[in-house]
């Protein structure tokens, strides 16, 4: 029998961490840390719902991060 595949880990980090922050800044800083994809969307943009382990989203506001989450 085949091994369950273990998600990789996501980096101990709290999204609230980078609002406000320059949305190009963010977006380097949370590479930096770990992150495997960052969306940045525009607000209100229509998204798919499903969660990506290692995916941090950041909606901008007039390229500042106004809300970060994850998945």
């Amino acid at each position: 029998m085949a091994p369950i595949p273990k998600p990789p880990a996501e980096p101990h980090d709290s999204p609230d961490a980078y609002v406000g922050l320059d949305a190009d800044r963010a977006e380097r800083l949370a590479r930096e840390r770990g992150w495997s994809t960052v969306r940045s969307l525009p607000p209100g943009a229509i998204i798919t719902m499903e969660y990506r382990v290692g995916r941090l989203n950041f909606e901008v506001k007039e390229s500042r991060v106004a809300r970060a989450w994850k998945g």
